[in-house]
């Protein structure tokens, strides 16, 4: 029973962030976490929280091994991060080892609750930034 409510809340916020956030996204100001697609190999934006922390961009993926950006990472682990404005290279690395909920209280707060509410299986994920 569980699962199958985590799998349509998945779906269903999947469908959310494809249609509404990351379109949003893409036009702020915010992060953006560029992944080669993985099937296209064409560059793939999507809207994400995360901080830099010793020149590592940290951040906690919603919906861990089933986020598309995560398929891309397992793929190509070379990413580009927008931070400010900016545009920076890095090599991705999935951490399932991470406690995410411990992770995310060095996070930005507002992202983190949209990580708490829409999330169905948290993953910790750190770009090493060039």
């Amino acid at each position: 029973m569980m699962a199958e409510f985590k799998d349509l809340k998945r779906r269903f916020v999947h469908r959310v962030q494809r249609n509404v956030v990351n379109p949003l996204g893409r036009r702020g100001p915010g992060v953006l976490l560029e992944t080669i697609g993985r099937k296209s190999g064409l560059p793939r934006r999507t809207a994400v929280g995360g901080k830099v922390i010793d020149g590592q961009f940290w951040m906690v993926s919603e919906h861990g091994e089933h986020s598309d950006y995560v398929y891309n990472i397992k793929a190509n682990p070379r990413v580009r991060v927008r931070i400010g404005g900016q545009w920076r290279t890095g090599t991705a690395h999935l951490l399932p080892d991470d406690d995410p909920w411990q992770r995310m209280r060095s996070l930005p707060r507002f992202n983190n609750l949209g990580v708490r509410t829409m999330g169905t299986d948290l993953l910790t994920i750190r770009v090493d930034l060039d």
